[in-house]
Protein backbone atom coordinates (compact mmCIF):
# COMPACT_ATOMS: atom_id res chain seq x y z
CA UNK A 1 0.00 0.00 0.00
CA UNK A 2 1.37 3.37 -0.79
CA UNK A 3 1.68 6.36 1.56
CA UNK A 4 -0.70 7.94 -0.27
CA UNK A 5 -3.59 5.67 0.10
CA UNK A 6 -5.64 4.13 3.02
CA UNK A 7 -7.10 0.57 3.08
CA UNK A 8 -11.08 0.78 4.73
CA UNK A 9 -12.96 -2.08 5.40
CA UNK A 10 -16.27 -1.80 4.29
CA UNK A 11 -19.04 -1.94 7.27
CA UNK A 12 -21.09 -3.64 5.04
CA UNK A 13 -19.62 -6.58 3.14
CA UNK A 14 -16.38 -6.22 4.99
CA UNK A 15 -14.14 -5.88 1.83
CA UNK A 16 -11.24 -4.03 2.45
CA UNK A 17 -11.04 -1.51 -0.42
CA UNK A 18 -7.32 0.78 -1.01
CA UNK A 19 -8.51 4.45 -1.36
CA UNK A 20 -6.95 7.82 -1.83
CA UNK A 21 -5.75 9.19 1.93
CA UNK A 22 -7.20 12.60 1.14
CA UNK A 23 -10.05 10.97 -0.58
CA UNK A 24 -12.18 11.55 -3.50
CA UNK A 25 -12.27 15.38 -4.83
CA UNK A 26 -16.09 15.83 -5.00
CA UNK A 27 -17.47 12.23 -4.03
CA UNK A 28 -17.93 9.82 -1.51
CA UNK A 29 -15.61 6.96 -1.47
CA UNK A 30 -17.40 3.60 -2.27
CA UNK A 31 -16.96 -0.07 -1.45
CA UNK A 32 -15.80 -1.41 -4.70
CA UNK A 33 -17.71 -4.74 -3.99
CA UNK A 34 -21.27 -4.02 -2.80
CA UNK A 35 -20.87 0.08 -3.31
CA UNK A 36 -21.94 0.94 -0.09
CA UNK A 37 -20.41 4.34 1.11
CA UNK A 38 -17.29 3.95 2.97
CA UNK A 39 -16.49 5.29 6.34
CA UNK A 40 -20.03 5.82 7.62
CA UNK A 41 -18.96 4.86 10.77
CA UNK A 42 -17.49 7.92 11.57
CA UNK A 43 -19.43 8.23 15.51
CA UNK A 44 -20.51 5.47 17.38
CA UNK A 45 -23.94 3.87 16.31
CA UNK A 46 -26.94 3.43 18.78
CA UNK A 47 -27.56 0.12 19.90
CA UNK A 48 -30.36 -1.36 21.38
CA UNK A 49 -31.91 -4.87 22.67
CA UNK A 50 -34.24 -4.42 19.72
CA UNK A 51 -31.39 -3.75 16.74
CA UNK A 52 -28.38 -5.92 18.83
CA UNK A 53 -28.02 -8.83 15.89
CA UNK A 54 -28.49 -6.18 12.74
CA UNK A 55 -25.93 -4.20 14.50
CA UNK A 56 -23.51 -5.66 16.39
CA UNK A 57 -23.56 -9.70 15.51
CA UNK A 58 -24.23 -9.54 11.67
CA UNK A 59 -21.15 -6.92 11.89
CA UNK A 60 -18.61 -7.97 9.47
CA UNK A 61 -16.23 -5.67 11.56
CA UNK A 62 -15.32 -6.19 15.12
CA UNK A 63 -17.56 -3.83 17.48
CA UNK A 64 -16.39 -1.57 20.45
CA UNK A 65 -19.58 -1.82 22.67
CA UNK A 66 -19.80 1.04 25.48
CA UNK A 67 -22.45 -0.05 27.84
CA UNK A 68 -23.49 3.18 29.79
CA UNK A 69 -26.03 5.51 31.27
CA UNK A 70 -26.83 9.29 31.24
CA UNK A 71 -26.15 9.73 34.71
CA UNK A 72 -22.81 7.87 35.10
CA UNK A 73 -19.90 10.45 35.58
CA UNK A 74 -17.35 8.01 34.06
CA UNK A 75 -19.88 7.34 31.17
CA UNK A 76 -19.97 10.56 30.60
CA UNK A 77 -16.03 11.01 30.74
CA UNK A 78 -15.28 8.03 28.17
CA UNK A 79 -18.10 9.22 25.02
CA UNK A 80 -15.51 11.60 23.60
CA UNK A 81 -12.63 9.00 23.52
CA UNK A 82 -15.12 6.65 21.54
CA UNK A 83 -16.00 9.53 19.67
CA UNK A 84 -12.71 10.11 18.58
CA UNK A 85 -12.28 6.03 18.26
CA UNK A 86 -14.86 5.72 15.82
CA UNK A 87 -13.45 8.28 13.47
CA UNK A 88 -10.05 6.67 13.66
CA UNK A 89 -11.08 3.63 13.20
CA UNK A 90 -14.09 4.00 10.81
CA UNK A 91 -14.27 0.84 8.46
CA UNK A 92 -12.11 -0.81 10.91
CA UNK A 93 -14.43 -1.31 13.69
CA UNK A 94 -17.51 -0.43 14.38
CA UNK A 95 -18.24 1.69 17.92
CA UNK A 96 -21.21 1.34 19.47
CA UNK A 97 -23.11 2.32 22.45
CA UNK A 98 -25.80 1.06 24.69
CA UNK A 99 -27.96 2.61 27.43
CA UNK A 100 -28.17 -0.23 29.62
CA UNK A 101 -31.47 2.21 31.35
CA UNK A 102 -33.13 1.94 28.35
CA UNK A 103 -31.67 -2.00 27.45
CA UNK A 104 -31.89 -4.20 29.92
CA UNK A 105 -31.80 -7.33 28.26
CA UNK A 106 -28.22 -6.73 26.53
CA UNK A 107 -26.34 -5.67 29.59
CA UNK A 108 -28.02 -8.36 31.48
CA UNK A 109 -27.34 -10.66 28.82
CA UNK A 110 -23.07 -9.97 29.30
CA UNK A 111 -23.43 -9.84 33.00
CA UNK A 112 -22.41 -5.93 33.41
CA UNK A 113 -22.56 -5.11 36.65
CA UNK A 114 -20.75 -1.90 36.39
CA UNK A 115 -20.67 0.93 34.16
CA UNK A 116 -18.82 2.43 31.72
CA UNK A 117 -17.97 -1.33 30.50
CA UNK A 118 -16.66 -1.27 27.15
CA UNK A 119 -16.90 -5.04 25.52
CA UNK A 120 -15.17 -6.37 22.48
CA UNK A 121 -17.31 -8.13 20.23
CA UNK A 122 -16.48 -10.39 17.00
CA UNK A 123 -20.04 -12.33 15.39
CA UNK A 124 -21.86 -11.07 18.54
CA UNK A 125 -19.36 -12.79 20.90
CA UNK A 126 -17.54 -11.25 23.58
CA UNK A 127 -13.68 -10.90 22.60
CA UNK A 128 -13.08 -8.43 25.41
CA UNK A 129 -13.91 -6.79 28.34
CA UNK A 130 -12.88 -3.47 30.03
CA UNK A 131 -14.42 -2.06 33.24
CA UNK A 132 -14.39 1.97 34.22
CA UNK A 133 -13.28 4.42 32.65
CA UNK A 134 -9.94 3.98 30.82
CA UNK A 135 -7.51 6.95 28.78
CA UNK A 136 -7.66 6.42 24.99
CA UNK A 137 -3.81 5.04 24.53
CA UNK A 138 -4.86 1.81 26.97
CA UNK A 139 -8.48 1.45 24.97
CA UNK A 140 -6.98 1.60 21.50
CA UNK A 141 -4.11 -0.96 22.25
CA UNK A 142 -6.36 -3.25 23.69
CA UNK A 143 -8.60 -2.67 20.60
CA UNK A 144 -5.96 -2.97 17.87
CA UNK A 145 -4.54 -5.39 19.96
CA UNK A 146 -7.44 -7.91 19.43
CA UNK A 147 -8.03 -7.02 15.74
CA UNK A 148 -4.22 -7.05 14.13
CA UNK A 149 -4.79 -9.26 10.97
Amino acid sequence: MSPESVEIRCTQCGAVNRVPAQGVKGKQAVCGRCKAPLGVDAAPVLVTDANFAETVTASPLPVLLDLWAPWCGPCRMVAPVLEQLAREWGGRVRVGKLNVDENPRTAARFGVQSIPTLLVLQEGQEVDRMVGAMPKEAIAQRVEGLIQT
